[in-house]
């Protein structure tokens, strides 16, 4: 056996157009699952490489980690009874027709976000998975086979509806679960899934979906849980006046001082949208190091509000991005998302305050400490090889001058090579192992029957 046999076999990336680490001008090298060394411009890796690939013409990033989304609404994108209609109403529409949802249905939704993330750069595919009608019980099994058939990371939440209109929430009972249920569900995904290990592909959270879908019981139990098993928690919080109102009228407190009663102010814990939340009450999350999972685009598209990312960030909250459901983005695209984060939080904020690089950390450095991970989400020697390969071939790319500002501010939307824990997942931006075309027409196949309109 010769030595690169008896050894993980390294191979150098370099001389790319750009990258976003410092020293890696050259490029970097990659053996087994991990980056072992960053090249200097004009140097050679310090050891012996196995494989080269020129990078020349690509812009090198960490992949992308999506710390917020929910798989199966790529099954009813622009439906008619939803558009138009901000977060409750939207909701209360769409959960007229979610429950038609089948095994076979859900796994092809599941396909299509993963290879939609992985097609746009992304490598580590977060999904918050609350929907369990009858029939749907091993949805989370189901993630985790389709996550590791397309070798991406996951990080899979097993949420959860428990408060049904009936009793005060908002989704219908034939939607909703029963307490005991669902913690017996979220022991046993746990106990099969979860890898609290460095490097680990697959992890599981527990994720009670929200304010008004759940009750309090079962928050406290999740978080007793959660601490048990090491793992991180997640669920909507602060996202539409609504549910302020909703926490007020319910339980006489508004929804931090909802999260505090509940167990929840930990840095376990991280958030979706965080848009609603004053002074005080960002300084208190920030205090716990409760994350925030900022979500631009389905913001924007549910015309919910502005997530205070820049003093969440000031107070202690990491914050990262999410392109949350496909019914409320309509597409599961997070590179998208780095450009509509971009351009929102400018509009906020100021075009001085907010660059194309701090969109970047917030979609990798960001959303990796949000999931508690300290193995991915950078370009340096010991973490994961996760990365993301744009090229700038296209049109509207011709003329500009920074490529790194380039993918942000001319709209790179599609990679080029996609690579997760040292193995590339797309070359020549098409996914290995799927038939993209077939995957396409099953699923717009299903969509319609199951959901139509007319």
């Amino acid at each position: 056996m010769s030595d690169a046999d008896a050894r993980a076999r390294r191979l150098w990336i370099r001389d790319p157009l750009a990258i976003l680490a410092e020293g890696a001008e050259g490029g970097i090298v990659v053996e087994g699952s991990r980056i072992v060394e960053r090249v200097a411009a004009g140097a050679r890796p310090a050891g012996p490489v196995d494989e080269t690939f020129d990078a020349a013409r690509h812009v090198i990033i960490p992949g992308l980690v999506n710390t917020h989304h929910h798989a199966f609404q790529t099954l009813t994108r622009a439906h008619p009874i939803a558009i138009n209609k901000p977060l409750f109403p939207w909701l209360k529409a769409l959960y007229t027709v979610w429950g038609r949802i089948t095994p076979e249905a859900f796994r092809l939704a599941t396909r299509v976000a993963y290879t939609e993330l992985l097609l746009s750069g992304c490598t580590t595919a977060g999904d918050h998975h609350y929907l369990f009608p009858k029939g749907l019980e091993q949805s989370v099994d189901i993630q985790v086979e389709e996550a590791q058939s397309l070798g991406i990371r996951a990080a899979i939440t097993r949420g959860s509806m428990s408060l049904s209109d009936r009793e005060g929430g908002l989704p219908p009972e034939t939607l909703t679960q029963d307490d005991d249920t669902i913690l017996s569900d979220c022991e046993r995904v746990l106990n099969l899934f979860h890898d609290p290990a460095p490097g680990a592909m697959v992890q599981v959270g527990l994720a009670p979906c929200s304010p008004f879908a759940v009750t309090k019981r079962l928050m406290r139990e999740s978080a007793d849980l959660a601490a048990r098993h090491g793992c991180r928690l997640h669920t909507h919080l602060g996202e539409t006046l609504d549910e302020d109102q909703f926490c007020l009228s319910m339980f006489g407190c508004r929804p931090v001082d909802y999260l505090e009663e509940v167990g929840w102010m930990s840095d376990r814990v991280w958030l979706a949208h965080g848009i609603h939340f004053n002074d005080a009450e960002v300084a208190r999350l920030g205090k716990a190091g409760v994350g925030v999972c900022h979500c631009p685009t389905s913001n924007m598209t549910l015309a919910s509000g502005h997530c205070r990312t820049c003093e969440l960030e000031v107070a202690g909250s990491p914050v990262g991005l999410g392109v949350d459901g496909s019914a409320s983005n309509d597409s599961s695209n997070l590179m998208e998302g780095v450009r509509h984060a971009l351009m929102l939080n400018r509009l906020t904020y100021g075009a001085e305050t907010v660059t194309h690089l701090d969109a970047l950390r917030w979609a990798t450095e960001g959303s990796a400490a949000c999931l508690g991970r300290s193995d991915i989400g950078r370009i340096e020697p010991g973490r994961e090889a996760d990365l993301a390969l744009f090229t700038l071939d296209e049109l509207r790319f011709s003329g500009a001058h920074d490529p790194l500002a380039a993918l942000v501010l001319c709209g790179a939307t599609r990679a080029d090579r996609v690579m997760v824990a040292g193995h590339w997942r797309v070359i020549d931006g098409q996914p290995l192992g799927v038939d993209a075309v077939r995957l396409r027409e099953d699923h717009s196949r299903l969509a319609k029957e199951l959901f139509g309109a007319g």
